[in-house]
């Protein structure tokens, strides 16, 4: 099992590529960027379960079904607290770049108390523990409660990921990452994290170096021994609709990366990070293998960007068959 933990949003866009301006009608999709995780795990069969807290009303509740319908375990989700975290998408096209506002404040998730959830009974049966910055962000006491769930998760031996990609706009309550995450990161056995956020968070100064992402993470991993692996994915937009992407790791030893995957037009590029998260953490578990897990994590990325919505619905067979090269789109019979 695959534990997630993390705000879940309603997510509201402007049908047709239309600027909020002129929209008269918004759809409705549910997303957040752990949920993404396990939604993606969860449709390629590997049990999943989403922890996080709904209102108790239609939004909540539909919010649930929504993850209950893409078979992700949601026993450990609470259903309390006064509104469920928004966000407005503008999606772009060619030249133009999208636009995100949040409104997400006051949420049931950011109001969380320590102490919710029975992190005992939760990480009973798991064998990983995805996190990311965005939760610690959004109250002291989502900080607090990501910490309780670190500790249990040590202590029972689950591996712990966390993409520490960061919003800078959500730290309000007084505390900044720097304050935060290093103690949090401690636990973690794999992270995701570019040169920059780790010179930014954890003072680990990027060099000028032939290669410097090996030269951060290799820093990154004597500072915070417990860490295995460092992963990042570098992204080429040419325009809004046309991006190249790849990825990289650096798992104490060697220097892994992929081929560039060529996405042309994007559908919709929210989730990519995510598709590719869960796509490594379906690789690490499936394959045991850094190189192979690695270009899975890429090419479910890649396939994510030509699926509308937050989540990915790519199958494995169609993930498989973009890592053996095929790249054409011919229609299957």
């Amino acid at each position: 099992m695959v534990i997630t933990f993390g705000e879940m949003m309603m997510r509201l866009s402007p049908p047709d590529f239309q600027r909020f301006e002129q929209a008269n009608t918004l759809e409705i999709i549910f997303g957040g960027c752990e949920s993404n995780v396990a939604v993606a795990l969860a449709n390629w069969e590997m049990p999943a379960s989403h922890v996080t807290r709904f209102p108790s009303n239609p939004l909540g509740k539909a919010a649930k079904q929504f993850l209950d319908k893409n078979g992700v375990h949601t026993s450990f989700i609470q259903l309390q607290g006064e509104r469920l975290g928004l966000y407005f998408l503008e999606n772009g096209v060619a030249m133009r770049a999208g636009r995100i506002v949040y409104d997400r404040y006051h949420s049931a998730f950011a109001e969380i108390e320590v102490g919710a959830f029975d992190w005992e009974q939760i990480f009973e049966s798991a064998k990983w523990f995805h996190w990311s910055g965005i939760t610690p962000a959004l109250s002291e006491n989502c900080a607090k409660e990501c910490l309780r769930a670190l500790e249990v998760a040590k202590q029972k031996n689950v591996f712990v990921s966390a993409d520490i990609y960061y919003r800078s706009n959500l730290w309000k309550y007084g505390k900044k990452p720097q304050e935060v995450m290093p103690e949090l990161v401690q636990y973690c056995d794999l992270v995701l994290a570019n040169e920059q956020n780790l010179e930014e968070i954890f003072g680990i100064k990027m060099e000028k170096t032939a290669n410097p992402f090996v030269s951060s993470a290799s820093k990154m991993i004597e500072k915070y021994p417990k860490i295995k692996k460092v992963v990042d994915t570098e992204r080429i937009s040419i325009s809004a609709s046309h991006n190249q992407i790849k990825a990289k790791m650096f798992n104490g030893k060697d220097f892994l990366e992929t081929e560039y995957q060529e996405i042309n037009p994007i559908v919709d590029r929210i989730g990519g990070g995510d598709a590719f998260m869960a796509g490594l953490i379906y690789g690490l578990l499936s394959y045991q293998d850094d190189q192979k897990a690695l270009d899975f994590g890429i090419c479910a990325s890649a396939l994510k960007h030509t699926i509308e919505g937050d989540t990915n619905l790519a199958t494995v067979a169609e993930i498989e068959n973009l890592m053996r090269g095929d790249a054409s789109g011919r229609l299957k019979r």
